[in-house]
């Protein structure tokens, strides 16, 4: 349903707005040349290498102690608000959880409402949303603004009145019924439309899925795993670890036809590099967590994909836990940095930061590993990866039988493991500035307990099959998180800034050489490039969403979500209390309570004279 002023009202509020598109509409062809202006926000992840970078300067590390609150906005939502808005000339996109209102907002005219989208879903949705009813944002292009629903729908607004264009269902059902759902925010390219699929947690078979931005037609859509021909890989051109991955290479690696009910689901955050033509983005947990119940490597779940843009074939894989068994999803961003200096050879480099505790650098057009060390000291499930080319443990983690799931077997509780199943990042954003050639990590620094059980799959329902209890790592005085400066080239930390909880907000880097992240409690925070607090203030509640900058009218501004909840705030957000609810996250965040409450809110902020 979409909600909007009466005809003659639209036509006036929008006049700026069609004059900032009047660009914009053409420029859409070639998105990055949008993007290439830092005066706009027009991807959730700011650019296609995913560095969340800008350049804007006008609030820099000098003057970030004035930085003051300029407006704000209620979503009025109380759920977890991950992502952050779109900002294209005049106008700015804000997105919300279920049910997944849009707003377009007139920075010219106090933010006013232009338009605003409520789309009617079941409410049987909100139950199978695993980790709360988040949606990570919505994509443009081509004069369209896309939204992801919770029920897997695709639809394409028009960016000036918000009128429907298109809806595609990218899910079999939308009454929840199958466990599907939509968080993860598109990705426009070229012409094509970019979305994957959520619920590992019910056994769904994740896919990532290309439709036409003119009709929302299906273009292709790629499996986690299956037959070749439906993951859209060739068995000789295809590649892991720089050898063909031979036939069959998923379905071999699992017992009977459990790779049909195998998660792997796609979640995350989506990259692109124009010159190769690639999509990057990664696959999650397989179905169920007791790793007994699929023996085999599982593939291919917990894998890094690298698939052609137009047709949507794999030109390399890696997978980089093989046989899950502690939910260390895949689906992190893969952050592309040009020129990282590996051995003395500058390479363009793909870098990410697994939930398993290790960050990886890859050449990016090979699939060649390069680097892979733990970004936690605490991580202890494996002792490294092989890095000996010549091994048969080439690229493989090293796993520490005691911390192992499957070694111990079911029913039986394996405790101290680090990191905790909620990684030691999840989907929150890193950054990347290439002034500094360091990636700003949001971390978190939590252990676990881990008790697998046998479990029986019912379409719809949970297929977990463990059960699990978070807390602070040891010898870490209490504190669940680090915001940490990382050297991707030597795989080493550069500087840590630890945090009483996890950080669960996107960063931002830029050329003003400072940093922006927030915290499950609601602080905005500022940081140098040496780790060194310049600001802080504390919004209405806590932040899980990503920091966004823009210029308007000669200021330079910064954005944030708040509203607490994702898998570290489900308890406040879906009222649990029990320790173990929440996959085992709601006993290690109940202290959360006491610092921050529900809220659905954008804060703006500027500094005065710039």
């Amino acid at each position: 349903m979409r909600v909007h002023k009466n005809c003659i009202t639209i036509a006036l509020a929008t006049t700026a707005l069609s004059l900032s598109l009047a660009a914009g509409a053409v420029a859409s062809d070639d998105l990055q040349s949008l993007a290439s202006d830092s005066k706009n926000w027009v991807m959730p992840t700011g650019d296609y290498a995913n560095t969340r970078y800008s350049k804007l300067n006008k609030i820099n590390k000098d003057n970030v102690k004035d930085l003051q609150v300029a407006w704000t906005f209620s979503t009025g939502v109380l759920r977890g608000h991950e992502g952050g808005p779109l900002i294209i000339g005049d106008v700015m996109y804000v997105h919300a959880p279920f049910p997944n209102t849009v707003y377009a907002l007139d920075l010219n005219n106090d933010g006013k409402i232009l338009w605003k989208y409520e789309p009617k879903q079941d409410s049987n949705v909100i139950p199978i949303m695993c980790c709360d009813t988040v949606n990570r944002g919505v994509a443009y292009g081509d004069g369209k603004i896309f939204l992801y629903q919770a029920d897997t729908t695709l639809v394409a607004l028009d960016a000036k009145t918000g009128e429907v264009a298109w809806s595609v269902k990218n899910g079999s059902t939308v009454d929840g019924s199958t466990g599907e759902s939509g968080t993860s925010a598109p990705m426009v390219v070229k012409d094509k439309v970019i979305v994957g699929i959520s619920g590992g947690e019910f056994g769904v078979r994740g896919h990532l899925t290309a439709y036409n931005i003119a009709d929302g037609k299906q273009a292709w859509r790629a499996y986690s795993m299956g037959p070749d021909s439906e993951m859209l890989i060739d068995p000789e051109k295809t590649t892991h670890l720089g050898k063909p991955v031979g036939a069959d290479s998923a379905t071999k690696t699992w017992e009977g036809d459990q790779w049909k009910i195998g998660g792997g689901t796609t979640w995350g955050w989506y990259s692109y590099d124009p010159k190769l033509n690639l999509i990057y983005y990664g696959t999650g947990n397989p179905s169920t967590w007791n790793p007994s119940q699929r023996p085999g490597d599982n593939r291919w779940s917990m894998t890094i994909m690298a698939r052609d843009a137009d047709t949507g074939m794999a030109k390399w894989l890696y997978q980089m836990t093989p046989h899950d068994e502690w939910d260390y999803d895949g689906v992190n961003e893969m952050i592309l940095a040009d020129g990282i200096e590996i051995e003395g050879q500058p390479r363009d480099v793909l870098v990410h930061f697994d939930r398993n505790g290790f960050a990886y650098t890859l050449d990016r057009d090979t699939g060649e590993l390069l680097v892979a060390k733990k970004f936690d000291p605490a991580v202890n499930w494996a002792t490294e990866v092989v890095m000996d080319k010549d091994s048969d443990q080439y690229g493989r983690p090293q796993v520490v039988d005691k911390y192992s799931t499957g070694t111990n077997g079911e029913d039986v509780n394996t405790t101290g493991i680090c990191p905790a199943a909620l990684g030691t990042k999840d989907q929150q954003p890193a950054a990347y500035s290439p002034k500094t050639k360091l990636f700003y990590v949001p971390t978190n620094h939590v252990c676990m307990d881990y008790e697998p059980y046998r479990v029986s799959y019912t379409a719809g329902q949970p297929y977990v099959g463990a059960t699990l209890s978070m807390y602070p790592a040891p010898d870490s005085h209490g504190g669940m998180g680090n915001f940490i400066a990382w050297d991707a080239a030597k795989g080493e930390i550069v500087w840590s800034k630890p945090e009483q909880f996890s950080v669960w907000s996107g960063a931002l880097a830029t050329d003003g050489d400072i940093v922006f992240y927030g915290t499950l409690e609601g602080y905005l925070k500022a940081v140098d490039n040496d780790g060194n607090e310049l600001y802080k203030f504390k919004t209405p509640s806590g932040i899980i969403g990503n920091v966004t900058t823009y210029e308007h009218d000669g200021k330079q501004y910064v954005a944030i979500l708040s509203g607490v909840g994702g898998w570290a705030g489900i308890g406040l957000a879906a009222g649990l209390t029990k320790g173990t609810e929440g996959l085992g996250a709601v006993g290690g965040y109940a202290a959360l309570s006491d610092y921050t409450a529900l809220g659905g809110q954008l804060t703006v902020f500027t500094v005065p004279d710039q």
